[in-house]
């Protein structure tokens, strides 16, 4: 039994869905240092809403992505992961460790939103299988489990190629579909300007993407990879809610450098 002030882990992730989908600002951050769960611990309990443990661009094993989304989880936020892919496999695996959402990478129509979709529900409505773990409270809260997951996990699809960009009003309207969140990087590759966020054929199509995701009512997000406050003003004076401020490893090297540069200068 939960108590106002301290609610269960499902009703924190329907607390999160809520949020994103009432208009709210929710800030998160990018776990990709596998080994280090107190480096978990010390984000996730820095004033985020979310976390996302990330197993795409990073060494993280299964079992080192099942202590982190444990670690989140009792730290009070919502544990996500970022996919390696568009997997039914890997997004059952996540969720019966306890995430209460997945980001999907390279998304780029519907049926692929769809497919991402109804592997975090069980039969009749979706694909994926059941089993009792993490989630399910090992068979003890199955019960609660099952209704939770009628509405379902989070699902953020990442757009991050042109031809997203193209089919996005599609993606957006694919129901369980909660936001987006936006891969700059690859975006600019896919769009021959690799790195070039200055570009006007950038900027257009985040323009194109912003505006498709306001007219339809669909949460925006992006990720700030540097750890840049200014960069999260203008973020959020544009209008995205979900946003991934930075992520550990920048975090730390960012800090480390600049002690560092700052000492060297006092010496001379």
């Amino acid at each position: 039994m939960s108590s106002p002030s301290h609610p269960t882990s499902l009703e924190r992730a329907s607390a999160l869905r809520r949020k994103l989908r009432g208009g709210e600002l929710v800030l998160g951050s990018w776990i990709t240092i596998g080994g280090a769960p107190a480096i978990a611990e010390m984000l996730a309990r820095a004033g985020y809403d979310w976390m996302v443990i990330d197993l795409e661009h990073s060494s993280i094993s299964i079992a080192q992505a099942v202590e982190l989304i444990r670690t989140v989880d009792l730290c009070g936020i919502s544990p996500l992961v970022r996919l390696t892919s568009n997997d039914g496999n890997q997004i059952k695996r996540v969720l019966d460790a306890g995430a209460h959402g997945i980001v999907v990478p390279m998304v780029n129509s519907a049926a692929e939103a769809a497919q991402a979709v109804a592997a975090t529900r069980y039969g009749p409505h979706g694909t994926r299988g059941v089993g009792l773990a993490r989630a399910q409270g090992y068979g003890t809260r199955f019960a609660e489990y099952l209704a939770w997951q009628a509405e379902g996990a989070l699902v953020i699809p990442q757009i991050e190629h042109r031809d997203a960009v193209d089919a996005l009003e599609g993606i957006l309207q694919v129901p369980g579909v909660d936001g987006f969140i936006v891969g700059p990087y690859d975006l600019s590759c896919s769009l021959g300007i690799p790195g070039q966020f200055e570009h006007p054929d950038y900027l257009a199509a985040m323009a194109r993407i912003l505006e498709t995701g306001r007219r339809l009512g669909v949460p925006a997000g992006l990720h700030i990879v540097e750890p840049d406050l200014q960069a999260l003003e203008r973020t959020v004076r544009a209008g995205y809610t979900f946003i991934a401020y930075s992520v550990d490893f920048r975090m730390l090297e960012s800090v480390a450098r600049q002690g560092a540069a700052f000492g060297r200068g006092l010496a001379k």
